[in-house]
Order: C-alpha cells, then structure tokens, then sequence
C-alpha cells in the first residue's frame, strides 16, 4: 500500500474533529471516501496534507508523512486537489499547469498534451486568465495543475460539485484514467453514483470517524449504513 492512516485525530482550535481514523490506499486504487457534510471527510484529506492540527499516523509508502510541511508532503508524491479549487485567477491556464510542474521531474507521466487531450477545453483557452472561466473548467485545470506534478496519490476533495452531468462525466472517466497509468486515487465525494461506479472501496464516515469499509457491492446492500449515514 502507498498510503496507510491509523489513529488519525485532528482538532480545529478546542475542537476535537476526527476521532482515530483508521484507513489504507493501495497502489493504482480508487478509495472512495464518503459522508454527510461534516462528518470529517475533508478534514482527513487535510490532516493527510499537514493542514489542519493533528496526531496520529500517516504512512506514506512505509515513511511517516505526519509532521512534514505541506510542500514537503507534496514533493513525497502526493497530489491534493481541494474543493475550493485554487486555481490563480490572474495567470492564464498555461501559466497555471506550469505552476503545477516540480523542479527536477524526470519522465513525468503527464504533458501538457496529455492534459489537453483529455480537457480539449483547457488548449482552447490556454493562454485566457483562469479567473474568467467556468466552474467546471477551473475544475479540469486544478486536478491537470496536480497531475503536472506527477503524484502517485491524488486527494480529490469533491471534484463533482456545481457541475453539469456532462462534466461530472468527464471527471469520473478522468479518475479511471488515473488508475489506469498506476496513480491512486483517494476521492472524497457526496455523489453515491459516481463513487460507487468507479471505486474499487468505498469508507464511510460519522462524527469523525470511519463506521464502513468495503466494496461498492457491499455497501449497496448495506442499507443500514446508508440509511444512517448517507442518505438524506
């Protein structure tokens, strides 16, 4: 396994957030982590990234990865798309992917062709400030800016939000894309649809920690958990 979680808690000021989180990603693996808002799923993804207090363990092929800087946990191959995007609005979609880029790499898996033969969109308005366009382009662009660094993990906190069915589309083949060149995928999503279809585990979380793990199969036939701690 690439990465590999235990006892994981996490606090924001006073607050005790995540109550011994206990979870694994293994190489070429899409995990699906779902939950109602608040259930801590993006405070997981979070912690992992040394943004938020934390103790506990996280493993990053055999190496504790808690503790480091961001940067640093960044440079060990993990790739963390947020949900709010973060894309630089000034800086034209080129300028952007190139942000993305480590110094260094050797033989990177992804190009800049690659990113714009999947997102035909993104070579369109190449050289338009990021800050003009559409939601589900600056989409694309924040998960083509993370690939550029090459990870061998990417955190995708709810890529689907706010788009059209179209594009949700187009970002779950993208994700299948990922596991098919060997990158894993730790993808924290609300729509069961699309988790469901393209993860090979799913984990659900409550009050902070995690209460299912295991197939999508299963946890459709689960209707206990989903009834708790999913459905609406």
């Amino acid at each position: 396994m690439v990465l590999k979680v235990s006892n994981l808690h996490a606090y924001y000021g006073k607050s005790h957030v995540l109550h011994g989180v206990d979870m694994h990603v293994k190489a070429g693996e899409i995990v699906a982590l779902l939950g109602r808002n608040g259930s801590g799923r993006s405070t997981t993804a979070k912690a992992i990234m040394g943004l938020v207090d934390c103790q506990g363990s996280a493993l990053w092929k055999g190496k504790e990865a808690l503790g480091l800087k961001t940067y640093e946990i960044a440079h060990l191959g993990i790739g963390y798309v947020p949900e709010s995007r973060d894309i630089f609005p000034k800086l034209t979609v080129y300028q952007n992917l190139l942000l993305g880029q480590k110094r260094g790499q050797s033989n990177p898996r992804w190009s800049f062709d690659d990113m714009y033969a999947m997102f035909p969109r993104l070579k369109e308005r190449e050289h338009t400030e990021a800050g003009v366009l559409s939601g589900g382009e600056q989409q694309m662009l924040t998960l083509c800016r993370t690939l550029m660094g090459d990870p061998d993990l990417i955190i995708i906190d709810e890529p689907t939000e706010g788009l059209a069915p179209k594009i949700v589309e187009l970002v779950a083949q993208y994700l299948q894309e990922l596991r098919k060149r060997g990158i894993s995928v730790l993808l924290i999503e609300q729509k069961l649809t699309i988790a469901m279809k393209i993860s090979d585990r799913c984990l659900v979380m409550g009050h902070g920690s995690i209460v299912f793990e295991g197939s999508p199969d299963a946890l459709r036939q689960n209707q206990e958990i989903r009834k708790e701690w999913l459905e609406v």
